[in-house]
C-alpha cells in the first residue's frame, strides 16, 4: 500500500469553527505505520554502522550546499517512491 492509499483512509476531525483539530487513523493503518517506522529505524541503524563517518559528513555538506543554492525538492516528491 502506498502513502496515497493510506491517506485516503484517514479522517480529519474539525471543531465547530471548521478548523482541523485531530486525525482518525484506522487501527490497521496505524499498526502498519508503526511497523514501517520500526523497519526504517532498524535499516538506518545498519546503514549508520556500515557507512564511514566521512561519507555521512560529506553527504550532509552536499545537502547543505544544495539547500543554499536553492536546489530543494517538495516533501511530496520525496515520498513518491516509498511503499509502506
Amino acid at each position: 500500500m502506498t502513502i496515497a492509499d493510506f491517506s485516503k483512509l484517514v479522517q480529519y476531525v474539525t471543531n465547530t469553527n471548521g478548523e482541523t483539530t485531530g486525525v482518525l487513523v484506522p487501527l490497521e493503518v496505524w499498526e502498519n505505520l508503526l511497523q514501517s517506522w520500526q523497519n526504517l529505524a532498524d535499516q538506518l541503524e545498519q546503514i549508520d554502522e556500515a557507512e564511514p563517518k566521512e561519507k555521512i559528513l560529506q553527504d550532509l555538506k552536499d545537502s547543505l550546499r544544495q539547500t543554499k543554492a536553492g536546489q530543494t525538492f517538495p516533501i511530496s516528491e520525496l515520498w513518491d517512491e516509498i511503499d509502506v
